[in-house]
């Protein structure tokens, strides 16, 4: 009896997200009233309230949903050797994800709250902050992880925002090209090299790769990882 009651709340929560979704493409974000979503999903409105709390936990989880969907489209995409133009295909997948689903995206970065990541914006920089662990296991990477993931999201957000708020007719893709070089340049290396990239720069490389090793004890590897953070705070 349990598992059939939260079989039916699954159910009635897949099904408003699903209203809440459609609601959302077709009319922006004031068209997701509960009245709208309660009716497109056949539910009662106190069923809303129950399973999301409010309508910003409906439209959070709504945004999750739609984000989750675009990760599964970019899952199918294998890491290149190069990760520095794996991080500009990335950076391209998320302007044509924002120009497709422009009410979508707005809900996930438009509308900030202080001191609050929605969910969905929260799994956006765990995959982005994947993406520059790489660039910074290769040796790549000028400054520290949490700052260049930090700089790509707030740059990228912004300039899918950005465009998105422009006519269509006189939106300029190139300013995105632009903005993400400009970006890569300030986190990035300019390419490859056997030869040692610099302290910082192989204090980065190092601090990326030391989780791989067991040889220090917890407490060295409390201080190594304390020092190696100075080394590439000089950057």
């Amino acid at each position: 009896m349990e598992s059939d009651r939260s079989a039916s709340a699954e159910s009635n929560r897949d099904r408003i997200i699903a209203a809440a979704a459609a609601l959302l493409e077709e009319g922006g974000r004031e068209a997701v009233s509960t009245r709208a979503v309660s009716t497109a999903a056949g539910v009662q409105a106190p069923t809303i309230y129950r399973l999301f709390g409010d309508k910003q936990g409906l439209l959070d989880a709504v945004a999750a949903h739609g984000f989750a969907a675009h990760l599964s489209e970019k899952a199918v995409l294998e890491p290149s050797g190069d990760p520095v133009e794996d991080l500009r295909h990335g950076w391209e997948r998320n302007l044509a994800f924002g120009l497709a689903h422009p009410a979508l995206y707005a809900l996930m970065y438009g509308e900030p709250r202080p001191g609050v990541l929605p969910p969905a914006a929260l799994a956006a920089l765990e995959v982005l902050g994947a993406h520059i662990h790489r660039i910074a296991e290769a040796g790549r990477l000028r400054i520290d992880e949490e700052r260049a993931t930090r700089l790509v999201h707030a740059v990228g957000g912004g300039t899918t925002l950005a465009l998105l708020a422009t006519p269509e007719d006189r939106r300029d893709l190139g300013v995105s090209h632009l903005a993400r070089e400009a970006v890569i340049a300030a986190i990035t290396n300019d390419t490859p090299t056997a030869t040692a990239p610099g302290p910082a720069a192989a204090a980065i490389a190092l601090r990326a790769l030391l989780p791989r090793t067991t040889a220090l004890t917890p407490g060295e590897h409390l201080l190594f990882t304390e020092l190696l953070d100075r080394i590439a705070g000089t950057a």
